[in-house]
């Protein structure tokens, strides 16, 4: 892989006496790998430190430059999410898209390191010289995302076409991949439950895309279709969903079925939230759920509190995210 030189997991970062962080946010944009490494490893970074260089890279690189369709896959263990992620990045760059890889695994207890199962599953299946694979450990994150997860994205968003995010897989309360991509993939199984159980949770208001994977099941596969179409229907009937609600479809990822029609979906969602102005908005969301838990983390309820709570914290990080003085 053409990552696998540097991408296993955070190191030192990079001082600004080493490498201004402007040069290497343009290398970051040109795409150069090594660069994009780099990059990672200092968002990385949990030094105090390093938060003024991580500061200064994500305001080089946005708001308005990292253009990048972010695309997450969330859903429980055993759903094929990283045969999933290997065959639609194989794909998308059959059609001519630079793609990045996000997997976020689950943690070590003992050196607190990702345990590089999703990285190790991925590249196993895709060997494609044209991807770019970083592992992120969860390191106890609730969510099934890693807490350098939407800087590590942004970064990558700003090098690449396309930015897959595999989440952890940790069950029905993977919501937070919302506040970090522009398209959400819920990926389900057929035979396990997983299809009516997760109507019942939060995870099910936040898909754009509902794939059932492991279509070539046959029949059990069809009845999950239809109990998703029909409990669907009724959300749709209920105001829970809004609009046509998410895109349904049947995909065999390990036999390479209905990977395109996964690819056309993606677009075709993409070229709706930029005509309609939704992309912007959904990213300034994100940015601004995402700066509440990083501030709520280095302060905590107190410090909010301080700040005048919660809704006057989040209005000033708000504006600042408007106004362009936050991420995107």
């Amino acid at each position: 892989m053409a990552s696998a030189d540097s991408d296993d997991g955070p190191v030192r970062a990079p001082g600004p006496e080493a490498e201004a962080v402007a040069d290497l946010a343009a290398g970051v944009r040109a795409g150069l790998r090594g660069a994009v490494a780099r990059a990672l490893n200092l968002v990385e970074d949990r030094r105090p430190e390093a938060r003024p260089a991580v500061a200064a890279l994500l305001r080089e690189l946005g708001p308005g430059r990292t253009d990048g369709h972010r695309i997450g896959l969330t859903g429980p263990p055993g759903a094929g999410k990283s045969t999933l992620v290997s065959a639609l990045a194989a794909t998308l760059s059959k059609k001519g898209h630079a793609v990045g890889v996000v997997a976020v695994d689950p943690s070590s207890k003992r050196s607190g390191g990702a345990l590089l199962g999703d990285r190790v599953r991925i590249d196993g299946v895709t060997q494609d010289p044209g991807l770019f694979i970083r592992s992120l450990a969860a390191a106890g994150e609730l969510g099934g995302l890693a807490r350098a997860a939407p800087a590590a994205v942004m970064v990558l968003a700003a090098a690449f076409e396309r930015v897959l995010v595999e989440t952890v897989g940790v069950g029905q309360s993977e919501t937070d991949v919302e506040n970090v991509v522009d398209t959400v993939v819920l990926v389900v199984v057929p035979g396990s439950g997983d299809a009516l159980q997760f109507l019942k949770a939060g995870i099910m208001e936040i898909p754009d895309v509902i794939v059932v994977n492991k279509s070539d099941l046959g029949d059990v596969a069809l009845r999950a279709r239809a109990d998703l179409l029909g409990v669907l229907g009724s959300a749709r009937q209920s105001g829970v969903l809004a609009g046509a609600g998410p895109e349904l479809l049947m995909v065999s990822a390990a036999r390479k079925e209905g990977i395109d029609d996964l690819a056309a979906a993606l677009e075709r969602h993409r070229r709706a939230q930029v005509e309609t102005g939704a992309l912007e908005e959904r990213r300034v969301r994100g940015s601004i759920e995402w700066g509440l838990r990083a501030l709520a983390r280095r302060v905590g309820e107190e410090g909010i509190e301080r700040e005048g709570g919660w809704m006057a914290v989040r209005d000033r990080l708000e504006a600042q995210v408007r106004s362009g003085r936050g991420n995107l």
